[in-house]
């Protein structure tokens, strides 16, 4: 009889992952990782106390993938970074772009903790340290608006065919300069 195969954390979470890419979350059940393993479901359990926790962990995986699909990006600003990296992220992991960014979860930040984070960014923009914070919020939350609207159309495969990958990305940027412009002229109008 040959030695039995050890499996540890690493490729756990990693055959995990990959079932979570082609099902979700909730495809991830300490046999569905077995058989990806092709071993029983020991292994599993000696690495993780419940399968709770090993879904905890796949999370923790893709969040890191995420971060690393933001550091790869090198734009000239923050939200270009972030509207490309939901882009290249909702192109690769459909699945669990859907899953993690439409549905709610427990996973993900609340809207106020994330926006909070954006709105001092923006602050420290030169061209909007005089903004209010009323008018930060509401840049801010045109421009998630077409972010994730674009991010959720190429997730569920709804771009037309005629537009390539870079052309999307340079859609994002459009509307995002098309937005911030409209909202500097509406805001010279209201201090005239």
């Amino acid at each position: 009889m040959p030695p039995r195969t050890k499996f540890d954390k690493t490729a756990i979470v990693e055959a995990a992952l990959d079932i979570a890419k082609e099902k979700g979350l909730s495809g991830i059940s300490a046999r569905s990782v077995a058989n990806r393993l092709k071993s029983s479901v020991a292994p599993i359990y000696v690495n993780f106390a419940t399968v709770e926790e090993l879904v905890e962990a796949v999370v923790q995986r893709v969040f890191a993938m995420s971060e690393e699909l933001l550091a790869q990006q090198k734009g000239n600003s923050m939200f270009e970074n972030m509207g490309k990296a939901s882009l290249a992220f909702a192109r690769e992991y459909p699945v669990l772009f859907r899953e993690l960014s439409i549905q709610p979860n427990p996973y993900r930040a609340s809207y106020e903790t994330v926006e909070n984070i954006m709105i001092e960014s923006l602050r420290e923009d030169e061209a909007m340290r005089d903004w209010t914070l009323a008018e930060r919020k509401r840049l801010l939350l045109k421009l998630r608006v077409f972010q994730m609207g674009l991010s959720v159309m190429v997730a569920n495969g709804h771009v037309p065919s005629w537009i390539d990958n870079d052309e999307l990305d340079q859609l994002l940027m459009e509307v995002g300069d098309d937005v911030l412009l409209s909202h500097q002229i509406k805001r010279k109008e209201n201090v005239q």
